[in-house]
Protein backbone atom coordinates (compact mmCIF):
# COMPACT_ATOMS: atom_id res chain seq x y z
CA UNK A 1 0.00 0.00 0.00
CA UNK A 2 1.41 3.56 -0.86
CA UNK A 3 0.83 6.69 -0.07
CA UNK A 4 1.80 8.50 -2.88
CA UNK A 5 2.38 12.50 -3.31
CA UNK A 6 2.31 12.31 -6.49
CA UNK A 7 0.88 15.78 -8.49
CA UNK A 8 -0.67 13.07 -11.06
CA UNK A 9 -2.61 11.19 -8.93
CA UNK A 10 -3.63 14.18 -6.55
CA UNK A 11 -5.12 15.72 -9.50
CA UNK A 12 -6.65 12.56 -10.68
CA UNK A 13 -8.27 11.82 -7.20
CA UNK A 14 -9.99 15.04 -7.11
CA UNK A 15 -11.27 14.32 -10.85
CA UNK A 16 -12.66 11.34 -9.83
CA UNK A 17 -13.94 12.37 -6.44
CA UNK A 18 -16.23 15.27 -8.74
CA UNK A 19 -17.37 12.51 -11.08
CA UNK A 20 -18.33 10.56 -8.04
CA UNK A 21 -20.50 13.40 -7.14
CA UNK A 22 -21.84 13.82 -10.14
CA UNK A 23 -23.18 10.49 -10.64
CA UNK A 24 -24.63 10.27 -7.43
CA UNK A 25 -21.62 7.76 -6.05
CA UNK A 26 -19.82 7.71 -2.54
CA UNK A 27 -15.90 7.24 -2.50
CA UNK A 28 -15.22 9.37 -0.15
CA UNK A 29 -12.25 7.90 2.14
CA UNK A 30 -11.96 4.83 -0.29
CA UNK A 31 -8.85 3.72 -2.33
CA UNK A 32 -7.47 4.55 -5.30
CA UNK A 33 -6.30 1.90 -7.85
CA UNK A 34 -3.79 2.65 -10.74
CA UNK A 35 -3.13 0.09 -13.54
CA UNK A 36 -0.77 0.90 -16.50
CA UNK A 37 -0.42 0.66 -19.84
CA UNK A 38 2.26 -1.92 -21.59
CA UNK A 39 4.60 -1.15 -24.58
CA UNK A 40 5.80 -4.87 -26.20
CA UNK A 41 9.34 -5.00 -27.46
CA UNK A 42 8.40 -8.94 -28.61
CA UNK A 43 7.43 -10.85 -29.83
CA UNK A 44 3.94 -9.12 -30.72
CA UNK A 45 1.22 -11.51 -31.25
CA UNK A 46 3.45 -14.36 -30.45
CA UNK A 47 1.72 -15.28 -27.19
CA UNK A 48 -1.61 -17.02 -28.41
CA UNK A 49 1.95 -18.68 -31.11
CA UNK A 50 3.71 -19.89 -27.51
CA UNK A 51 7.04 -17.73 -28.18
CA UNK A 52 8.47 -15.88 -25.21
CA UNK A 53 7.33 -12.07 -24.29
CA UNK A 54 9.24 -9.12 -23.46
CA UNK A 55 8.00 -5.64 -22.50
CA UNK A 56 7.96 -2.75 -19.78
CA UNK A 57 4.51 -0.84 -18.12
CA UNK A 58 4.31 2.34 -19.35
CA UNK A 59 2.79 5.42 -17.32
CA UNK A 60 -0.25 5.37 -19.25
CA UNK A 61 -3.08 4.48 -16.85
CA UNK A 62 -5.98 3.22 -15.91
CA UNK A 63 -7.55 4.97 -12.07
CA UNK A 64 -9.66 3.30 -10.00
CA UNK A 65 -11.47 5.07 -6.45
CA UNK A 66 -13.90 2.74 -4.98
CA UNK A 67 -15.23 1.99 -1.58
CA UNK A 68 -17.33 -0.55 -0.08
CA UNK A 69 -21.32 0.61 -0.11
CA UNK A 70 -22.73 -2.23 2.62
CA UNK A 71 -25.06 -3.70 -0.23
CA UNK A 72 -25.02 -6.37 -2.33
CA UNK A 73 -24.76 -4.07 -5.21
CA UNK A 74 -21.73 -3.28 -7.64
CA UNK A 75 -21.83 0.43 -8.91
CA UNK A 76 -19.56 1.76 -11.80
CA UNK A 77 -19.38 4.95 -13.18
CA UNK A 78 -16.53 5.28 -15.96
CA UNK A 79 -15.52 9.04 -16.83
CA UNK A 80 -14.77 7.65 -20.27
CA UNK A 81 -18.32 6.66 -20.99
CA UNK A 82 -20.34 9.06 -19.15
CA UNK A 83 -23.07 8.25 -21.78
CA UNK A 84 -23.34 4.98 -20.44
CA UNK A 85 -24.24 6.23 -17.24
CA UNK A 86 -23.88 3.79 -13.73
CA UNK A 87 -23.21 0.30 -14.63
CA UNK A 88 -25.22 -1.88 -11.49
CA UNK A 89 -25.86 -4.52 -10.45
CA UNK A 90 -25.87 -7.79 -7.73
CA UNK A 91 -23.46 -10.55 -7.99
CA UNK A 92 -24.76 -13.22 -10.87
CA UNK A 93 -27.49 -11.29 -12.00
CA UNK A 94 -25.68 -9.87 -15.41
CA UNK A 95 -26.30 -10.42 -19.05
CA UNK A 96 -25.58 -13.50 -20.43
CA UNK A 97 -21.84 -13.99 -21.69
CA UNK A 98 -20.98 -12.82 -25.48
CA UNK A 99 -24.40 -11.63 -25.62
CA UNK A 100 -25.61 -8.68 -28.25
CA UNK A 101 -26.72 -6.34 -24.79
CA UNK A 102 -23.38 -6.34 -23.81
CA UNK A 103 -21.33 -5.77 -27.01
CA UNK A 104 -21.58 -1.76 -27.20
CA UNK A 105 -20.86 -0.65 -23.53
CA UNK A 106 -17.78 -1.07 -21.75
CA UNK A 107 -19.37 -2.65 -18.77
CA UNK A 108 -18.99 -5.69 -20.48
CA UNK A 109 -15.91 -5.45 -18.57
CA UNK A 110 -17.31 -5.36 -14.72
CA UNK A 111 -20.04 -7.51 -16.37
CA UNK A 112 -16.73 -10.13 -17.13
CA UNK A 113 -14.88 -9.87 -13.68
CA UNK A 114 -18.10 -10.75 -11.85
CA UNK A 115 -18.98 -13.87 -14.23
CA UNK A 116 -15.31 -15.08 -14.23
CA UNK A 117 -15.14 -14.74 -10.18
CA UNK A 118 -18.67 -16.50 -9.85
CA UNK A 119 -17.38 -19.08 -12.14
CA UNK A 120 -14.12 -19.59 -9.93
CA UNK A 121 -16.47 -20.49 -6.85
CA UNK A 122 -16.39 -16.87 -5.07
CA UNK A 123 -19.47 -15.43 -3.52
CA UNK A 124 -19.16 -12.07 -3.90
CA UNK A 125 -21.12 -10.16 -1.30
CA UNK A 126 -19.89 -6.80 -0.55
CA UNK A 127 -20.86 -4.69 -2.98
CA UNK A 128 -18.92 -1.56 -3.85
CA UNK A 129 -18.92 1.98 -5.49
CA UNK A 130 -16.20 2.92 -8.04
CA UNK A 131 -15.66 5.89 -10.47
CA UNK A 132 -13.12 5.10 -13.20
CA UNK A 133 -11.02 7.12 -15.55
CA UNK A 134 -8.08 6.33 -17.76
CA UNK A 135 -6.08 8.00 -20.35
CA UNK A 136 -4.35 5.03 -22.07
CA UNK A 137 -3.96 5.86 -26.02
CA UNK A 138 -6.73 3.96 -27.67
CA UNK A 139 -5.72 0.43 -29.61
CA UNK A 140 -2.21 -1.17 -29.20
CA UNK A 141 -1.60 -0.35 -25.24
CA UNK A 142 -3.71 -2.63 -23.29
CA UNK A 143 -6.68 -0.43 -21.91
CA UNK A 144 -8.86 -3.57 -21.84
CA UNK A 145 -6.48 -5.77 -19.91
CA UNK A 146 -5.43 -2.72 -17.55
CA UNK A 147 -9.10 -2.19 -17.42
CA UNK A 148 -9.51 -5.70 -16.09
CA UNK A 149 -7.17 -6.25 -13.49
CA UNK A 150 -8.26 -3.34 -11.74
CA UNK A 151 -11.48 -4.93 -11.71
CA UNK A 152 -10.52 -7.84 -10.39
CA UNK A 153 -8.33 -6.78 -7.87
CA UNK A 154 -10.60 -4.19 -6.58
CA UNK A 155 -13.76 -6.32 -6.20
CA UNK A 156 -11.62 -9.16 -4.82
CA UNK A 157 -10.13 -6.57 -2.48
CA UNK A 158 -13.32 -5.59 -1.19
CA UNK A 159 -14.79 -8.81 -0.79
CA UNK A 160 -11.71 -9.47 1.36
CA UNK A 161 -10.54 -12.21 -1.57
CA UNK A 162 -6.78 -13.11 -0.99
CA UNK A 163 -5.05 -13.52 -4.74
CA UNK A 164 -1.64 -15.56 -3.89
CA UNK A 165 -1.10 -16.14 -7.60
CA UNK A 166 -0.59 -13.94 -10.11
CA UNK A 167 -0.52 -16.19 -13.00
CA UNK A 168 -3.99 -17.28 -12.10
CA UNK A 169 -5.30 -13.66 -11.26
CA UNK A 170 -3.82 -12.88 -15.14
CA UNK A 171 -5.73 -15.69 -16.47
CA UNK A 172 -8.68 -14.14 -15.25
CA UNK A 173 -7.99 -11.42 -16.63
CA UNK A 174 -7.56 -12.90 -19.68
CA UNK A 175 -11.45 -15.20 -19.66
CA UNK A 176 -12.78 -12.10 -18.58
CA UNK A 177 -12.34 -10.99 -22.35
CA UNK A 178 -12.18 -14.63 -24.22
CA UNK A 179 -14.54 -16.38 -22.12
CA UNK A 180 -17.32 -13.59 -21.42
CA UNK A 181 -16.94 -10.85 -24.27
CA UNK A 182 -15.69 -13.08 -26.77
CA UNK A 183 -12.33 -11.02 -27.66
CA UNK A 184 -9.86 -13.98 -28.60
CA UNK A 185 -6.96 -12.20 -27.12
CA UNK A 186 -3.31 -14.06 -25.83
CA UNK A 187 -2.27 -13.54 -22.40
CA UNK A 188 0.57 -10.62 -23.58
CA UNK A 189 -0.64 -8.16 -22.60
CA UNK A 190 -2.20 -8.77 -18.76
CA UNK A 191 1.22 -10.72 -18.36
CA UNK A 192 3.26 -7.21 -19.11
CA UNK A 193 0.96 -5.27 -16.92
CA UNK A 194 0.55 -7.06 -13.67
CA UNK A 195 4.31 -8.08 -13.18
CA UNK A 196 5.04 -4.53 -15.13
CA UNK A 197 8.27 -3.02 -12.59
CA UNK A 198 10.17 0.63 -12.24
CA UNK A 199 12.67 0.21 -14.87
CA UNK A 200 13.02 -3.33 -15.77
CA UNK A 201 11.51 -4.85 -18.82
CA UNK A 202 9.33 -8.35 -18.33
CA UNK A 203 10.79 -11.69 -19.58
CA UNK A 204 7.91 -13.81 -19.51
CA UNK A 205 8.15 -17.72 -20.37
CA UNK A 206 5.38 -19.61 -21.12
CA UNK A 207 6.79 -22.93 -20.74
CA UNK A 208 8.07 -22.92 -18.10
CA UNK A 209 5.33 -20.40 -16.50
CA UNK A 210 8.03 -18.33 -15.78
CA UNK A 211 8.75 -14.40 -14.96
CA UNK A 212 12.24 -12.78 -15.24
CA UNK A 213 12.34 -8.84 -14.59
CA UNK A 214 15.31 -7.71 -15.99
CA UNK A 215 17.09 -4.05 -15.36
CA UNK A 216 18.40 -1.94 -18.47
CA UNK A 217 22.21 -1.96 -18.84
CA UNK A 218 23.97 0.72 -17.50
CA UNK A 219 25.71 1.98 -20.14
CA UNK A 220 21.87 2.89 -22.09
CA UNK A 221 21.71 6.01 -23.68
CA UNK A 222 18.86 8.54 -22.40
CA UNK A 223 15.71 7.42 -24.43
CA UNK A 224 12.12 7.31 -24.44
CA UNK A 225 9.40 5.35 -25.26
CA UNK A 226 7.06 7.30 -27.75
CA UNK A 227 3.52 6.36 -28.86
CA UNK A 228 2.37 7.16 -32.29
CA UNK A 229 -1.31 7.42 -31.69
CA UNK A 230 -3.25 7.78 -35.15
CA UNK A 231 -6.93 9.40 -33.94
CA UNK A 232 -7.79 6.00 -35.22
CA UNK A 233 -10.55 3.71 -33.73
CA UNK A 234 -9.97 0.29 -33.70
CA UNK A 235 -12.45 -2.32 -33.33
CA UNK A 236 -12.68 -5.15 -30.57
CA UNK A 237 -10.45 -7.95 -31.33
CA UNK A 238 -13.30 -9.92 -31.98
CA UNK A 239 -14.06 -7.87 -34.80
CA UNK A 240 -10.54 -7.26 -36.20
CA UNK A 241 -8.32 -8.71 -38.34
CA UNK A 242 -6.42 -10.13 -35.30
CA UNK A 243 -9.48 -12.88 -35.03
CA UNK A 244 -8.28 -13.99 -38.09
CA UNK A 245 -4.46 -14.16 -38.08
CA UNK A 246 -5.12 -16.59 -34.72
CA UNK A 247 -7.38 -18.64 -37.07
CA UNK A 248 -4.88 -18.71 -39.36
CA UNK A 249 -1.90 -19.89 -37.18
CA UNK A 250 -4.40 -22.66 -35.32
CA UNK A 251 -4.99 -23.72 -39.21
CA UNK A 252 -1.53 -23.88 -39.85
CA UNK A 253 -0.17 -25.60 -36.78
CA UNK A 254 -3.24 -28.51 -37.43
CA UNK A 255 -2.13 -28.92 -40.98
CA UNK A 256 1.74 -29.79 -39.58
CA UNK A 257 0.43 -31.86 -37.40
CA UNK A 258 -1.31 -33.82 -39.28
CA UNK A 259 1.45 -34.05 -41.51
CA UNK A 260 3.71 -35.78 -38.88
CA UNK A 261 5.27 -32.86 -37.73
CA UNK A 262 5.20 -32.98 -34.12
CA UNK A 263 4.51 -29.42 -32.58
CA UNK A 264 1.63 -27.74 -30.33
CA UNK A 265 2.33 -24.08 -31.40
CA UNK A 266 4.29 -21.86 -34.38
CA UNK A 267 6.55 -20.93 -31.44
CA UNK A 268 7.63 -25.01 -31.51
CA UNK A 269 9.23 -24.66 -34.77
CA UNK A 270 12.89 -22.90 -33.63
CA UNK A 271 15.59 -25.23 -35.59
CA UNK A 272 16.05 -24.02 -39.06
CA UNK A 273 16.24 -27.48 -40.62
CA UNK A 274 12.67 -27.63 -39.70
CA UNK A 275 11.76 -24.42 -40.70
CA UNK A 276 13.47 -25.00 -44.21
CA UNK A 277 11.80 -28.64 -44.49
CA UNK A 278 8.45 -26.90 -44.16
CA UNK A 279 8.73 -23.88 -46.22
CA UNK A 280 9.69 -26.55 -48.71
CA UNK A 281 6.88 -29.33 -48.68
CA UNK A 282 4.26 -26.44 -47.79
CA UNK A 283 5.07 -22.92 -48.54
CA UNK A 284 3.87 -22.93 -52.33
CA UNK A 285 0.56 -25.14 -50.99
CA UNK A 286 -0.05 -22.43 -48.22
CA UNK A 287 1.78 -19.20 -49.11
CA UNK A 288 -0.20 -17.30 -47.07
CA UNK A 289 -0.31 -19.45 -43.41
CA UNK A 290 3.66 -19.97 -44.43
CA UNK A 291 4.07 -16.22 -44.51
CA UNK A 292 2.56 -15.97 -41.02
CA UNK A 293 4.87 -18.72 -39.70
CA UNK A 294 8.03 -16.82 -41.22
CA UNK A 295 7.72 -13.71 -39.26
CA UNK A 296 6.99 -15.95 -35.91
CA UNK A 297 10.45 -18.23 -36.64
CA UNK A 298 12.30 -15.06 -37.30
CA UNK A 299 10.76 -12.94 -34.19
CA UNK A 300 12.32 -15.57 -32.33
CA UNK A 301 15.66 -15.81 -34.12
CA UNK A 302 16.08 -12.40 -32.61
CA UNK A 303 14.51 -12.50 -29.12
CA UNK A 304 17.38 -13.92 -27.54
CA UNK A 305 19.75 -10.74 -29.60
CA UNK A 306 17.26 -8.13 -27.56
CA UNK A 307 16.98 -9.79 -24.56
CA UNK A 308 21.35 -9.36 -24.31
CA UNK A 309 21.03 -6.09 -26.40
CA UNK A 310 18.69 -4.93 -23.16
CA UNK A 311 20.65 -5.99 -20.68
CA UNK A 312 24.28 -4.27 -22.13
CA UNK A 313 21.86 -1.24 -22.52
CA UNK A 314 22.48 -1.41 -26.44
CA UNK A 315 19.28 0.60 -27.49
CA UNK A 316 20.43 1.06 -30.92
CA UNK A 317 20.69 -2.24 -31.33
CA UNK A 318 17.10 -2.81 -29.10
CA UNK A 319 15.42 -0.18 -31.57
CA UNK A 320 17.20 -1.99 -34.59
CA UNK A 321 15.19 -5.25 -34.11
CA UNK A 322 12.03 -3.29 -33.09
CA UNK A 323 12.37 -1.94 -36.07
CA UNK A 324 12.70 -5.38 -37.88
CA UNK A 325 9.62 -6.99 -36.55
CA UNK A 326 7.84 -4.18 -37.30
CA UNK A 327 8.74 -5.06 -41.17
CA UNK A 328 7.78 -8.77 -40.36
CA UNK A 329 4.42 -7.89 -38.88
CA UNK A 330 3.43 -5.65 -41.56
CA UNK A 331 4.84 -7.87 -44.42
CA UNK A 332 4.48 -11.39 -43.30
CA UNK A 333 1.73 -11.07 -40.72
CA UNK A 334 0.00 -8.38 -42.44
CA UNK A 335 -1.28 -7.40 -39.73
CA UNK A 336 -0.88 -3.56 -39.54
CA UNK A 337 -3.00 -0.87 -41.01
CA UNK A 338 -2.17 2.39 -43.39
CA UNK A 339 -2.38 4.79 -40.69
CA UNK A 340 -0.07 2.20 -38.55
CA UNK A 341 2.69 2.24 -41.04
CA UNK A 342 2.44 5.84 -42.30
CA UNK A 343 3.60 7.03 -38.58
CA UNK A 344 6.01 4.35 -38.75
CA UNK A 345 7.08 6.09 -42.30
CA UNK A 346 7.54 9.35 -40.55
CA UNK A 347 9.66 8.06 -37.54
CA UNK A 348 11.99 6.26 -39.81
CA UNK A 349 12.77 9.74 -41.09
CA UNK A 350 13.77 11.02 -38.14
CA UNK A 351 17.80 10.60 -37.26
CA UNK A 352 17.37 9.98 -33.92
CA UNK A 353 14.52 6.86 -33.91
CA UNK A 354 16.47 3.88 -32.88
CA UNK A 355 13.40 1.81 -34.10
CA UNK A 356 9.11 1.61 -34.69
CA UNK A 357 6.46 -0.30 -35.18
CA UNK A 358 3.02 -0.96 -34.98
CA UNK A 359 1.50 -1.84 -31.38
CA UNK A 360 -0.95 -4.29 -30.29
CA UNK A 361 -3.39 -6.13 -32.11
CA UNK A 362 -3.46 -4.19 -35.50
CA UNK A 363 -5.45 -2.53 -38.08
CA UNK A 364 -5.43 0.81 -36.07
CA UNK A 365 -4.34 2.40 -33.15
CA UNK A 366 -0.99 3.01 -31.84
CA UNK A 367 2.31 2.81 -33.50
CA UNK A 368 5.71 2.76 -31.09
CA UNK A 369 8.80 3.91 -31.48
CA UNK A 370 12.09 4.22 -29.63
CA UNK A 371 13.58 7.65 -30.05
CA UNK A 372 17.02 9.58 -27.93
CA UNK A 373 15.44 11.93 -25.80
CA UNK A 374 17.08 15.11 -27.42
CA UNK A 375 15.50 13.97 -30.29
CA UNK A 376 11.94 13.22 -28.68
CA UNK A 377 10.48 16.91 -29.83
CA UNK A 378 12.24 16.42 -33.57
CA UNK A 379 9.63 13.06 -34.16
CA UNK A 380 6.55 14.89 -32.89
CA UNK A 381 7.29 17.76 -35.13
CA UNK A 382 7.82 15.63 -37.90
CA UNK A 383 4.55 13.96 -37.15
CA UNK A 384 2.58 17.23 -36.60
CA UNK A 385 4.25 17.94 -40.27
CA UNK A 386 3.58 14.88 -42.26
CA UNK A 387 0.78 12.87 -40.75
CA UNK A 388 -2.45 15.18 -41.29
CA UNK A 389 -1.58 15.81 -44.73
CA UNK A 390 -1.33 11.96 -45.51
CA UNK A 391 -4.64 11.32 -43.00
CA UNK A 392 -6.49 14.76 -43.13
CA UNK A 393 -9.58 13.08 -41.46
CA UNK A 394 -7.84 12.39 -38.28
CA UNK A 395 -5.44 15.66 -38.11
CA UNK A 396 -7.25 16.21 -34.67
CA UNK A 397 -7.61 13.58 -33.00
CA UNK A 398 -3.83 12.08 -33.61
CA UNK A 399 -1.15 12.33 -31.13
CA UNK A 400 2.58 11.88 -29.85
CA UNK A 401 3.38 10.34 -26.48
CA UNK A 402 6.50 9.86 -24.35
CA UNK A 403 6.54 7.52 -21.65
CA UNK A 404 8.54 5.83 -19.08
CA UNK A 405 8.55 2.54 -17.50
CA UNK A 406 6.96 2.37 -14.13
CA UNK A 407 5.65 -0.37 -12.01
CA UNK A 408 1.89 -1.91 -13.53
CA UNK A 409 -0.13 -2.22 -10.69
CA UNK A 410 -0.23 0.66 -7.41
CA UNK A 411 -2.74 0.73 -4.47
CA UNK A 412 -3.32 4.37 -2.82
CA UNK A 413 -4.66 5.13 0.67
CA UNK A 414 -4.74 8.61 1.50
CA UNK A 415 -5.95 10.29 -1.49
CA UNK A 416 -9.98 10.46 -1.22
CA UNK A 417 -10.21 12.41 1.68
Amino acid sequence: MDRDNSSENKQMARRLLHLAAEAGLDIGGGRLRQTSSRFCLGVEHGDYNGTDLFGVGTDRYIWMAYKPNGKDRFRFFSGNFPNDGIIEFSHGKIPEPRSSGIAETWGRFAYGTDFILGREGYKLRNGLDAVIYGNIPGGGMSRSASLTLNLILSITDTNGIALEDPFRTAEWARAVEYDYIGSPCGILDQIMILFARRGMGTHFSPAAKSIRHIPLGDRAPDFRFAGLDTGTERPGLEKSTYKIRRAECERFVSILKDGGFGIESLADIKDRELFEDIRIRYGHLYPDLYSRLRYIFHAQQRFDKMIRAWTEGDIPTVGRIFREDGIGLRDDYRISGPELETMCDIARTVPGVYGERMLGGGDKGVSGALVAADDFSALRDAVDQAYPRSHPEYKSRYAVHAFNMVDGIRLYEGHLG
